[in-house]
């Protein structure tokens, strides 16, 4: 036993209170922050005091810690005390952090108790930082038990579990203003051919047409082709225009906004106030697909009708992994950039690039280790670029990763704004830049010039059509730059 709990234990009453009120003294409760909300403006973010607030910040884990990284596993309270002193110092003021079902739901209808106090240490070292938490709902990091497999965006069955979990996340942490928001998942996307999915195609068709022969009339195809009940998912391949691709496509949709719906509804059920989101992957957006299976089938304007703001999540794919090689590559990744994020804003709500950045600062592994090696300044340049692109547009942002990752199997092992030792990169430096430059500031709306019109039906339906849009808006992009 420790001697100086021994000295404490026979002191007097009086004297115990008077020892751990002075040591109340020495360690005032961390700041109380004030809530985020949506601003009267309904595009940008603000305290309730009217103060402007742009989130601007990073994606939160640990290198050491494996690949998927174990945040909460792992977890070590210590090294995230320190790691929130180091962002602090960055001019990080929100911090997006994975929940996982291996650490909080293992079991359906059950939180973890270790996973929860786990995240109430978390919440106290962000709140005593003064820096916001923005937790995204439980996924695969720490794996993923029998009762979450499956299909988790269309299944019933799930649905009503994680209803469940959001019902009793969110009443506990009702009224925690360090919770900047919500988001529901990291990047989800609506299967293209589960069974599932299969039984709800055949409902739906049921309540959209009132019989065959006018589903066969709208498909342009035989009467007798069709039975109802049995209709067949169609191939996810390229058949611009085909009316039934287009049926399923929209089916899909459906499916995203009951999904987002149902955990909207259990949130706020529990916390009213809770603002919540949803981090879109960069397909949510049609401009650039494999095929048509690869749309995420959450479109921004259908998702906004159901949430406070918007997230997307970006990184430079034009044309495969960018490579620094040019600045023909460079335009086409930012008019690329521009044109997602410019179609999630034109839904009327806040944005949030919830996820960005590459690499630099050295030769990357992932692929084969086939892609060259940038430098920490073209990492910088480019990450740089992608805010001053999208102000306007997006009104927060958030780099993914604080640190690098090495061992990661992709970008995220040399897109931090430090080296996995803690020595800050060039773009940690310019990151630090523009949060003081956007801190506290209302981020006036972005017009642009002439840009064309993405023909949603055409590119979800169609690959070629959504590189004939692509082309059109780089050179609409070029000739602004030009001008």
């Amino acid at each position: 036993m420790n001697a100086a709990f021994l000295r404490l234990a026979v002191l007097p009453a009086s004297l115990w209170l008077a020892h751990f009120q002075a040591l109340a003294a020495e360690s005032p409760p961390p700041p109380r922050l004030p809530k985020i909300q949506i601003a009267r403006d309904g595009r940008t973010f603000e305290t309730p005091d009217g103060q402007p607030f742009v989130p601007f910040g990073v994606n939160y884990f640990r290198p050491g810690t494996g690949w998927a990284p174990q945040v909460w596993k792992q977890f070590d309270a210590e090294a995230a005390r320190q790691d929130f002193a180091r962002m602090k110092q960055q001019g990080v003021n929100c911090v997006r952090v994975f929940l996982t079902f291996g650490s909080f739901c293992p079991e359906a209808g059950k939180l973890s108790p270790d996973g929860l106090a786990k995240f109430d240490q978390f919440l106290g070292i962000a709140e005593q930082a003064g820096i916001y938490v923005h937790p995204t709902g439980p996924d695969h990091w720490e794996g993923v038990p029998e009762w979450a497999r499956g299909d988790r965006i269309a299944d019933d069955k799930f649905l009503q579990a994680i209803e469940d979990f959001w019902r009793q996340f969110a009443a506990r942490y009702r009224g925690r203003a360090v919770l900047f928001a919500y988001d529901l998942l990291n990047e989800p996307e609506v299967r293209w051919d589960t069974p599932v999915m299969r039984e709800k195609w055949n409902r739906w068709l049921i309540r959209r047409y009132t019989s065959s022969k006018e589903m066969a009339t709208a498909w342009k195809v035989a009467a007798g082709s069709l039975k109802p009940g049995e209709i067949s998912v169609p191939e996810p391949k390229d058949a611009l225009g085909d009316p039934r691709l287009l049926d399923y496509q929209r089916f899909r949709e459906d499916v995203a906004d009951e999904w987002t719906r149902r955990q909207v509804t259990a949130i706020k059920a529990s916390d009213p106030n809770a603002l919540v989101t949803v981090g879109l992957i960069q397909w949510s957006v049609p401009a650039l697909i494999a095929h048509p299976g690869h749309y995420s089938a959450f479109r921004p304007d259908r998702q906004a009708k159901l949430l406070d703001f918007l997230e997307v999540h970006f990184y430079p794919l034009a044309d495969g992994a960018y490579e620094y090689s040019g600045h023909e590559a460079e335009r086409r990744n930012l008019a690329y950039l521009e044109c997602v994020v410019r179609e999630v804003a034109a839904a009327g709500r806040p944005v949030v690039l919830a996820e960005f950045g590459w690499y630099g600062g050295g030769k990357p592994t992932f692929d084969g280790g086939r892609h060259p090696a940038a430098t920490e300044e073209q990492q910088a340049q480019w990450c740089r670029r992608v805010v001053e692109t999208t102000a306007g547009l997006a009104v927060g942002w958030l780099n993914w990763g604080f640190y690098d990752h090495p061992g990661a199997r992709d970008v995220t092992e040399l897109i931090g704004l430090m080296t996995a030792d803690g020595k800050v990169k060039r773009w940690g430096e310019e990151f630090q830049k523009l949060a003081a430059q956007f801190h506290q500031q209302r981020i006036p709306a972005k017009t642009l010039g002439p840009r064309p019109t993405l023909d949603w039906d055409a590119c979800v339906t169609s690959t070629q059509a959504g590189r004939e849009f692509r082309d059109a808006y780089t050179r609409a992009f070029e000739e602004a730059i030009k001008r």
